[in-house]
């Protein structure tokens, strides 16, 4: 396995495969690497000749510094985790200053206001954060197609719209979300989870099963009004937000009309703060 620390080293590597028009896999994570990430690397792999994985901790997409001191950082475990799904896998592990040149501050982005709802409204920066390191990811992997999964949903519209913006040639693949047997999202947080909140965190997804149910034959305020009692029944959270919007402008909706919608909850759990989302029709 080949791992870069250095962005001229690893584009000097990939730049004979650009050249000849090979297609180039690459999935973007901040390492504390689960299932969920291997299934983004194995479609990689079975869809490109090459498949290139970051693994860096972006500091400018953290607006709680406290945060980013506490996510986990396990390259030497991510990179044998890699390993067992295939050897060529290319593995990209820059520092900080490698990425952003000694001045650690992100670009302003306007995503057509996906950067004003939800996520973006409750962590002020989140979004430029996220917009100024994928472009410049993009710009060194110059990758044929690009894995984001859906847990993350409203970043995966950003990143496509970064993409359309920039007049970038890459795809954007949306994968599925994957879960733990008892259907919490699967996320590098949940490593900070006690066994018992891990365990009782399956209370997130079987509320939105239920929201799903509902809003087959409700008003999107009576879904709302379910989740929101659903919740205050269960003190070990703190719901941050639920949102139902459609899925290619993430306002929120207040009338169902002809149209793809999504339920998105971001709550704590302890101090865990866990997002998740499902779509409804």
């Amino acid at each position: 396995m080949l791992i870069f620390n250095k962005k001229a080293l690893l584009q000097d590597h990939l730049a004979t495969a650009i050249a000849a028009g090979t297609s180039i896999g690459f999935v973007p994570t901040m390492g504390a690497l689960h299932s969920g990430h291997l299934s983004l690397m194995q479609q990689s792999v079975n869809q490109n000749k090459i498949t290139v994985v970051s693994i860096f901790v972006n500091p400018t997409q953290f607006n709680n510094p406290d945060d980013l001191k506490k996510y986990p950082r396990t390259l030497e475990a991510d990179a044998a985790k890699i390993k067992t799904l295939s050897d060529d896998i290319i593995v990209f592990a820059p520092e900080v200053d490698e990425m952003y040149d000694g001045n650690t501050t992100s670009q302003h982005y306007n995503f057509d206001g996906l950067e004003n709802q939800m996520e973006g409204a409750h962590r002020p920066g989140h979004f430029d954060g996220v917009g100024t390191i994928v472009k410049k990811l993009f710009d060194i992997v110059t990758p044929t197609n690009a894995y984001f999964g859906e847990k993350d949903f409203q970043q995966l519209q950003i990143v496509k719209k970064l993409v359309v913006k920039n007049n970038m040639p890459i795809n954007i693949v949306g994968c599925a979300i994957s879960r733990e047997p008892n259907g919490l999202a699967m996320s590098s947080r949940n490593e900070r989870l006690t066994a018992a909140e891990k365990e009782d965190a399956a209370f997130i997804y079987q509320t939105l099963q239920e929201a799903k149910n509902k809003f087959a034959e409700s008003s999107i305020t009576t879904v709302k009004d379910y989740v929101a009692h659903a919740f205050a029944a269960h003190p070990e959270y703190k719901t941050d937000y639920f949102e139902i919007a459609p899925e290619d402008t993430l306002e929120p909706a207040t009338v169902k009309e002809n149209t793809k919608y999504r339920a998105f909850i971001a709550v704590f759990l302890g101090n865990v703060r866990l997002i998740d989302n499902i779509s409804l029709n």
